[in-house]
């Protein structure tokens, strides 16, 4: 920690120079654009290599991220040569919660927000209830909005320039 009150880091960037944000893995990212993308053709069966190449992963990512969706029964797997993958149910009954718990578990923005006795801190944290306060509200936010919400489009474009992270310096 520097002592002059000064930031020896950019602003925006963490120690290791990368933009800090609380992120979801890539397979959860890859879920939600495949489920978005099957919930605006529900009647319709999807196979893995129509929804990665539409998706733009490989065909083994996309059948991970399908196979990992059918297990929890977000997805229903119809077999055969014109077989693929289906909504299990409607997309305005699956809550992004439930999907980004299918594919991440538990929602916790900090490690005692999700499950109890994970820090060694907790017992005497001061500020645990406050983060399971911030927890429950974002838990809330997200099990409002569903599957047919995120399927909806919506085209703003973004300057990606001015939404990269800058890139960590090289050790010297």
């Amino acid at each position: 920690m520097p002592s002059s009150g000064t930031n020896q880091y950019q602003i925006g960037t963490n120690r290791h120079g990368v933009m800090p944000m609380l992120r979801l893995s890539k397979l959860t990212d890859y879920g939600t654009v495949a489920m978005a993308h099957i919930a605006r053709e529900p009647d319709r069966i999807h196979a893995a290599a129509e929804l990665a190449g539409t998706i733009g992963v490989a065909v083994p990512t996309a059948s991970k991220v399908l196979k990992m969706l059918a297990r929890v029964n977000l997805l229903r797997s119809v077999r055969g040569v014109k077989g693929g993958y289906m909504l299990s149910r409607p997309a305005g009954e699956i809550s992004i919660a439930e999907l980004i718990d299918a594919m991440e578990g538990p929602i916790g923005l900090t490690e005692c927000s999700a499950v109890a006795g994970l820090c060694a801190l907790e017992g005497s944290c001061s500020i645990r209830t406050n983060w399971q306060r911030i927890n429950r509200m974002v838990l809330d936010a997200l099990g409002q909005m569903t599957l047919a919400d995120l399927a909806q489009p919506t085209f703003k474009p973004v300057q990606l320039d001015a939404r990269r992270a800058p890139r960590p310096r090289a050790l010297a």
